[in-house]
């Protein structure tokens, strides 16, 4: 019989054959396999790392594998083969475990080449390794060129490999104190400087103060967009890209309550999910509506509001460290096509500002065309508005999540 963490090897392969179908997203992945299989939570979080680890390395990994392995091997097999050196090689699993439970995970056919590449590798471990360091940056960092030249042209060649070395390591995790309600006596993380109310969690998730809404996962690189708008009680604010619903708790708790707060998206779907997180981080009732801001707003919004927060959808660049696959899901072409969207988007909100009120566009990407290059396209066409200030975090700067903001006016 073969050992109970066969299952978590198994469970990644038949994720990463999922995924690379396009099946779903990563997070979404894992948690579907874990349900299936049934498996604990520490094989759940074995399964995560497997997982993670393999799509972050992807690139690498293959390199190793045309090392190890002379001639093609089938896309299910390269998968095992990924599930197997990512252990080895990327996340130090010992070795009996991470060779008989990989290769258990193979169908019978193609096992003994599991066993002989795996093994192989071990010998050669040293030396694969120490070689990582004059291979080119995309391949050592296990990026596409493509993006890799883009930030090597925008930030320059160290910050891009510092941007890939950020967007390899495992994202911490950081919540925001609910100041809506007391805060409690224990609070299980450490102050993020230049954050106030933030912390970087120290140990296991907090259950019990999640459910209680004394507590919100969220990133600090978040706060800036909201800091922007800057909502005062008794404003009627927008937030017109709301799901999940973490920015509209920074407005409701800089606010008082989310009364005046207005909050729509275009996923009918995810709505029930935002008006159970207002509801449980004790924010109130906020009018929660479908829409799709690329197309015109309802009349009845024109003119209605104070401040209207945009936070685009957009590429992700910003956030690759926890959304492992963007950089393979992700084509150069992408950019310049959402920047199309997310230009029709602010066309389509700023009808719905009151003359003097603000709109913060804001994104989690660091790619210039999706940011700043934006803003001021839509400026110069729009002699009525005018711009305040913009706010850009970078990961190999910042050491947060990457993200843009700019507030206009409206005169």
């Amino acid at each position: 019989m073969p050992a109970k963490n066969f299952h978590v090897r198994q469970a990644a392969v038949s994720a990463l054959r999922a995924w690379a179908k396009g099946h779903d997203y990563a997070e979404s992945l894992v948690e579907r396999h874990a349900h299936r299989r049934m498996l604990s939570s520490a094989d759940r979080g074995l399964l995560q790392a497997i997982l993670f680890g393999v799509l972050r390395q992807r690139r690498l990994l293959d390199h190793w594998i045309g090392k190890l392995r002379e001639g093609t091997v089938d896309p299910e097999t390269r998968d095992v083969l990924r599930v197997g050196l990512c252990q080895l090689l990327i996340l130090g699993i010992p070795e009996h475990a991470a060779v008989n439970e990989t290769v258990e995970s193979g169908k019978a056919s193609v096992r003994g080449l599991v066993n002989a590449v795996l093994r192989r590798a071990i010998v050669s471990r040293k030396r694969l390794l120490d070689d990582v360091a004059d291979l080119p940056p995309p391949i050592a960092h296990s990026h596409p060129d493509w993006l890799f030249k883009r930030w090597k042209a925008a930030f320059g060649k160290r910050e891009a490999i510092a941007l890939m070395e950020w967007n390899n390591r495992p994202a911490e995790t950081f919540f925001r104190i609910n100041p809506l309600i007391e805060i409690p006596a224990e609070i299980p993380g450490i102050p993020v400087d230049g954050a106030p109310g933030f912390y970087q969690l120290e140990g296991s998730l907090p259950g019990a103060l999640l459910a209680s809404g004394a507590l919100y996962i969220q990133d600090p690189a978040t706060r800036h967009s909201v800091d922007l708008l800057d909502p005062k009680p008794g404003e009627r604010i927008l937030d017109a890209c709301a799901a999940p619903g973490g920015k509209a708790f920074l407005i409701a708790a800089a606010c008082g309550s989310s009364e005046h707060l207005a909050c729509t998206d275009s996923n009918e779907k995810r709505l029930p999910r935002l008006r159970e997180n207002l509801q449980r981080l004790h924010a109130g009732s906020a009018t929660i509506a479908m829409h799709d801001w690329t197309k015109p707003a309802p009349p009845a919004w024109h003119g209605a509001f104070d401040g209207i927060l945009l936070d685009v959808p957009c590429s992700n660049t910003g956030v690759i460290r926890r959304r492992v696959d963007v950089r393979w899901r992700l084509q150069a072409p992408d950019i310049a096509k959402i920047a199309l969207t997310q230009r029709r988007i602010l066309e389509n909100a700023l009808p719905c500002l009151r003359p003097g009120g603000r709109l913060v566009y804001s994104t989690c990407s660091i790619e210039p065309e999706e940011n700043l290059q934006l803003v001021e396209a839509f400026l110069a066409d729009h002699a009525d508005c005018e711009l305040e200030s913009t706010r850009e975090a970078l990961p190999f700067r910042d050491l947060t999540d990457g993200a843009f903001a700019a507030c206009l006016r409206l005169k």
